[in-house]
């Protein structure tokens, strides 16, 4: 029987183990979508004990504790650090065959040498042990990411937002390379119009444009888009049911614009017209400037109305949804590609019913123009598990180029979720020695071995083409 979390962890064979020790584990990590603070990062700031780090925004964790029957004072709510760190070690013991239990002791193994299983009994000693090395200057956010050997963050930004962290890290001359990416959900949104108006002030204010028609709107995102540009950016990303692809009249969008202002009633059919608009211009101006897109379709969000009302959205109350995705999706990329106007476009799916859709859409699209142009991302929030990554990259590889793949991301809001990087590195080493082993690929380590490091770096280096990392 093997040892839990050994060096050989997940790696079923010599040859996964020879894949992942000799060419997997030692490339450096890009991680091109994720929610992290930049403010924090800027401020190289400190955690005081590992709650703060590892448990404050983190619904995964939340979810699990109120499954196991945990208040929400324990997850949210105004427990002390310390009674919440040891409810979510009373949870971990419970959280057996979920991603969560491998995650976090991944966690405390990376980051501080803690190979102690958390539970009750353990839980007085780790958060003691691992607070007292929070406190050391090795262990402030900039280490922490240096720790793990990230080259380069994309954090998730709105259009109004000043970007004056990632200025301060620039200027700065920070080595990681933290780099904002737009994401424009909030300015297609009409679902409260109060929130939308008072969203269109704020960019007003950010722009220096008045805002007085739909036209004005138009010219203020485009002003941030630009805005984003210069200060390093060159990823957008949306977070989408599904796409939006109706036939519209640009009289009509501006008119919905106009009543949207003025409070007036907007049907569903008017607003997925608008939200069809407003992605039709945020791609546009993508291609324009060479960016790459990211659509994240198929979160089903905020269905506990009692629970959004008391806590907001982000807090653990989402579900896979069952959208129709293909024919709109479709009509969407051909709709750029026909007009030459399609960027390069990493789409993910949360729905695994979805999985071949995605794996045959790319095909599509990919042009010839660059290796890869379309990709079907990574295992995304409920699937990036291992069932999920495998299955993901089946499909993948079944419909497509895997060797293309541009890999990992963390789309976390913790500095300690690296090791996820590590977990997706080990299921795909351990896939590919799997089919060596059975004869099904041939025993050239070296070309696989390439093909390994290409998925897990190179191939996101030369994706976004930032310069000095191919």
């Amino acid at each position: 029987m093997k040892k839990f979390l050994d060096k050989n962890f997940l790696l079923e064979s010599s040859t996964a183990q020879t894949l992942y020790h000799e060419h997997a584990a030692k490339m450096p990590i890009i991680d091109y979508h994720c929610h992290l603070s930049p403010q924090q990062i800027a401020e190289d700031a400190h955690f005081e004990n590992i709650t703060q780090v590892w448990l404050y925004g983190d619904h995964y964790k939340w979810r699990a504790m109120r499954t196991n029957g945990v208040d929400e004072r324990y997850c949210t709510g105004d427990a002390s650090d310390r009674e919440k760190f040891l409810k979510w070690a009373e949870t971990v013991p419970y959280t057996l065959r979920n991603p969560l239990y491998h995650w976090t002791h991944l966690e405390l193994q990376r980051y501080f040498g803690i190979d102690k299983i958390l539970d009750a009994g353990t839980a007085e000693e780790i958060y003691d042990e691992a607070n007292d090395l929070l406190k050391k200057p090795e262990y402030s956010v900039r280490n922490l990411l240096r720790k793990m050997n990230v080259k380069i963050v994309c954090t998730t930004d709105d259009p109004t937002d000043s970007l004056v962290y990632h200025r301060q890290l620039k200027k700065e001359g920070f080595e990681i390379r933290v780099l904002p990416a737009f994401r424009p959900d909030n300015a297609m949104n009409l679902s409260t119009l109060s929130k939308f108006r008072q969203y269109v002030e704020k960019l007003s204010q950010v722009s220096g444009i008045a805002i007085q028609n739909f036209d004005d709107y138009v010219q203020a995102l485009k002003a941030r888009h630009d805005y984003f540009a210069e200060n390093g950016c060159c990823v957008s990303d949306h977070g989408l049911e599904k796409i939006y692809n109706e036939s519209y009249r640009l009289e009509d969008i501006r008119d919905i614009f106009s009543n949207a202002l003025q409070g007036q009633v907007i049907s569903d059919e008017q607003h997925d017209q608008f939200r069809s608009a407003m992605l039709t211009y945020f791609a546009e101006w993508d291609h324009e400037k060479g960016w790459v897109q990211q659509y994240h379709l198929g979160a089903l969000r905020n269905n506990n109305s009692r629970m959004m009302q008391k806590l907001g959205p982000d807090t653990g109350w989402d579900s896979i949804g069952d959208f129709s995705q293909g024919r709109a999706l479709a009509g969407f990329l051909d709709k750029l590609d026909s007009q030459d106007k399609l960027a390069k476009t990493i789409l993910y799916n949360l729905n695994p019913g979805d999985n071949e859709l995605m794996a045959t859409m790319i095909g599509n699209f990919n042009d010839g123009s660059s290796a890869g142009k379309i990709q079907f991302g990574s295992g995304w929030w409920f699937l990036d598990q291992k069932d999920g990554m495998i299955r993901q990259m089946n499909a993948l590889a079944n419909m497509g180029l895997i060797s293309k793949f541009v890999g990992m991301l963390t789309d976390s809001r913790s500095f300690l979720s690296y090791p996820r990087h590590e977990y997706f590195r080990r299921i795909l080493c351990n896939l590919f020695g799997e089919e060596v082993e059975k004869g099904e690929l041939p025993d050239n380590l070296s070309w696989i071995g390439q093909v390994i490091e290409d998925i897990c770096y190179h191939n996101a280096a030369n994706y976004f083409n930032w310069p000095g990392e191919a």
